[in-house]
Parts: structure tokens; C-alpha cells; sequence
């Protein structure tokens, strides 16, 4: 296996005119793997387990089969349990036959060398009964986010949803460590808890959407014990460097949470207490759509950096050039990209030739077939 410091490439590029040394394609240590590069492929909805039981299937295979290049692939968000179902047609770990399903996805992606964690995912309030037999979808307060939810039926109003019982809260952490143990039996790398963008660990640790007075609610440490408790309950089954997060600190105005004057400190709180447990990786967001708050911090990687002592992933709206620039200013390890991943499933060899990027179309993001989902082509000089 190559060090660090002698870049590796898969043999295809070797003979490349246009070689050059970037710090996007350079090897980086994560966990006990030694990824090819450090473009990473981001977590992207693209609705294609449309079948029943929510499994994934072969053209989800193909899919990844073709973006295998990027340093690492971070899956799709898979929900946990048919409680934490909120999107058509989305994949789930909470079964065996999805177990089986997601076998070929590891195993195409294995087979062309590259590495793939598994998203474990909960919506908790984004839901609607539709999903759940006619009964509430659950979250840490009885708080509409108030937005459009996509059902069988098509876009429907999310709905109050019912705060979760202490033994709610015991069951999702049994749920989440369940998926980990499938999703490495499925013969994923590792896995990572999806905390972010407004779903269900992000409503408890926001105090707009979490108005809980028990061990669950109130101080910043109580609105973050559950998700704390889901991440010891995995490493009781997994190593700790096989298990990554996801935080976007800056996340505001939808899914009623509201940045406020704990914002902040609570994100802190997070990031730093997470260098206690020697995880593969934080991967960390910037905001994905324009932020007014007189609590607003803009310089998200420079603030994080300086408490985060492991490998740090970026992500938000890089392109080529400011991710390269990410990483030679020490700001973050790797670079997750999505959206270009889309159109782009050479994207590590786009960005070492610096070639075009295409730009993927979004009436096929979640149409549920073949176009614009594997049958966008590699470049071709």
C-alpha cells in the first residue's frame, strides 16, 4: 500500500499527459483504510429501492459500481426502521432481505477497489402517517417542521409529529445499532450516523425543535445525551474507526430549527467531546442554501478545525479549485462532493485532467429509473 507521501493512481491514469500532484488526489489515511484519493462521494437521495421492501437492487449497484474511483463512497441515507422511513422509495437496513440487497452494492464497489460507508438515517419529524399506517411520525417534541413531505400519494403538509417515550428513545438506539451490525454484514467499511440537516438528531439538539424537560431536553448537555448514546451503543458493535458522523452547525429556517445564541456552543460541545472516541471521521457542512441569522458563523472549516483533532470532511458547494484550496490551507482531510457525482461518476479522473464537469438533470434526480442515474457516461477526450 502506497504512503502519503507517494500518491497513488489507479493504473488507467498512469500514462496521463496532463499528470499532476493535487492534494484532492493524494492518499489519505481513514481508519484503518488507505483511501486512493480525497474526493469523497457525499450521501445522495436518489429514490431507487422501488420495491416494497425497500431494497436495494441492481441498478443501485451499477450506480456505485461506476462512481467506485471516489477516495470513499458514503451511501445513501438507509433508514433504521419503518419508524424512520420519511422519503418514496429510499432504502432501509432494517430488514435481511435489505441486508442481501445491499451485498451487491459492496460487492460492485469492492470489486473496482474502492470503499463505501453506509449512512444510517431516522427523519423523525420530516414524515408523514402515510408512512406509518395512519400513526404520527416520531421526534423529540410535538413540533411541525412545516414542510412539503414526499408521500406515495405525492407531496403532502408534514403533520405534528408525537414526541418520542423514553422508550422510543431505548428502541431508535437499539434500531441504529441493529442497522450497524447489517450494514456491516452487508459488507460495508463502515458506517455513519447521519446527524444533520434537520432529521432527527438534529431536532434534539436544536432547542426550537427539542422543548423536552426531561434527561433529554433543556442544557445542551441533555439535548445531545440521545445521540451520544446511539454513537456508544454502535461502538459496543463496531470499531470505532468504522463509524463516522455528519453535523451541519449552521443549518437554519427549515424543519423549524433556528439558529439561536446556543447554536453554537452546542455544536462545540459536540465537536469537541467527539475527539473522545477516535471515530474514522467528522464530516461537516456548510450551510447548502443563503442564512440570515445574527447567529450565523460563515467560516464553518476554520472554526471546526480548530477543535477537531481527527479527520475532518468538508462539504458544501466545493468545486475543483476550492477544495483543493480547502485542503492545502489545512482546513479539512478529504472533500465530499455531491451533486457532481451525479453527472459526473469519473469525478476523481475530471479533476486530475481538469476536465469539464457536466451538470446533472434534476427532473431525473428521483424519477426511479435507469436515466440520470447510471446512464450519465465518463468523459471522453
Amino acid at each position: 500500500m502506497q504512503t502519503s507521501r507517494q500518491p497513488y493512481f489507479p493504473k488507467k491514469w498512469e500514462k496521463c499527459i496532463n499528470f499532476q500532484v493535487m492534494k484532492l488526489l493524494e492518499p489519505v489515511r481513514l481508519g484503518p483504510f488507505e483511501l486512493t484519493n480525497r474526493v469523497i462521494m457525499a450521501p445522495l437521495t436518489r429514490c431507487r429501492a422501488n420495491n416494497p421492501g425497500r431494497v436495494p437492487n441492481d441498478l443501485m449497484a451499477e450506480y456505485y459500481r461506476q462512481r467506485a474511483g471516489a477516495g470513499l463512497i458514503i451511501s445513501e441515507g438507509s433508514v433504521v426502521s419503518k419508524q424512520g422511513i420519511g422519503h418514496v422509495h429510499t432504502p432501509g437496513l432494517y430488514s435481511d432481505e435489505q441486508r442481501e440487497g445491499w451485498k451487491k452494492v459492496t460487492m460492485a464497489v469492492h470489486a473496482e477497489g474502492g470503499r463505501i460507508f453506509a449512512q444510517l438515517w431516522h427523519v423523525g419529524s420530516i414524515s408523514h402517517p402515510d408512512y406509518h399506517d395512519g400513526g404520527l411520525p416520531h421526534a423529540p417534541s410535538s413540533v411541525n417542521p412545516n414542510l412539503p413531505v414526499r408521500t406515495p400519494d405525492g407531496r403532502k403538509p408534514s403533520v405534528t409529529p408525537r414526541a418520542m417515550t423514553t422508550k422510543d428513545i431505548r428502541q431508535t438506539i437499539t434500531d441504529f445499532s441493529a442497522a450497524a451490525v447489517r450494514a456491516m454484514d452487508a459488507g460495508f467499511d463502515g458506517v455513519e450516523i447521519h446527524s444533520s440537516n434537520g432529521y432527527l438528531f438534529h431536532q434534539f439538539f436544536s432547542n426550537s425543535t427539542n422543548r423536552r424537560s426531561d434527561q433529554y431536553g433543556g442544557s445542551i448537555e441533555n439535548r445531545t445525551r440521545f445521540y451520544f448514546e446511539v454513537l456508544e451503543a454502535l461502538l459496543t458493535v463496531l470499531p470505532s474507526d468504522r463509524v463516522g458522523t455528519r453535523l451541519n452547525p449552521m443549518y437554519h429556517g427549515r424543519a423549524a430549527i433556528m439558529l439561536n445564541d446556543e447554536s453554537l456552543s452546542t455544536f462545540e460541545y459536540i465537536v469537541e467531546r467527539l475527539n473522545e472516541y477516535k471515530l474514522a471521521y467528522l464530516h461537516l457542512s456548510r450551510p447548502f442554501f443563503p442564512v440570515e441569522s445574527p447567529w450565523l458563523i460563515k467560516n464553518i472549516p476554520e472554526h471546526f478545525r480548530l477543535l477537531y483533532h481527527g479527520h475532518l470532511m468538508l462539504n458544501g458547494e466545493y468545486d475543483r479549485e476550492s477544495g483543493e484550496a480547502a485542503l492545502q490551507a489545512g482546513l479539512g482531510d478529504s472533500i465530499c462532493y455531491g451533486r457532481p457525482f451525479i453527472a459526473n461518476p469519473d469525478l476523481p479522473e475530471r479533476i486530475m485532467h481538469n476536465h469539464p464537469w457536466e451538470v446533472a438533470d434534476t427532473r431525473t434526480y428521483y424519477n426511479g429509473g435507469a436515466e440520470g442515474y447510471i446512464t450519465y457516461p465518463s468523459y471522453k477526450d
